[in-house]
């Protein structure tokens, strides 16, 4: 059985150790979780600072993700057209 990974994050093999999400659903629960601390405050700038980038740094993956998606889709639906 082969794995499609057109959803999958880019990644080291899976005996390193990497904080990158692997799906779509773990980056924007993730993404969230970051959110939602931020937003609850009392943290140093320092803290702030790094959970902001670390929020970006999910929200460009989820982007890649969705645009995959959307690749794939599109993909899909010319294939369909064609037959």
């Amino acid at each position: 059985m082969s794995i499609d990974r057109s959803t999958t994050a880019p990644g080291p093999a899976a005996d390193e150790q990497d904080d990158t999400p692997r799906s779509y659903e773990d980056a924007r629960d993730e993404l969230a979780a970051v959110v939602a601390k931020l937003e609850t405050g009392g943290l140093s700038l320092d803290e702030s600072l790094t959970l902001w980038e670390r929020g970006e740094a999910l929200a460009a993956l989820c982007g890649t993700f969705l645009d995959g998606a959307r690749e794939r889709v599109e993909a899909a639906l010319r294939t369909a057209e064609q037959q």
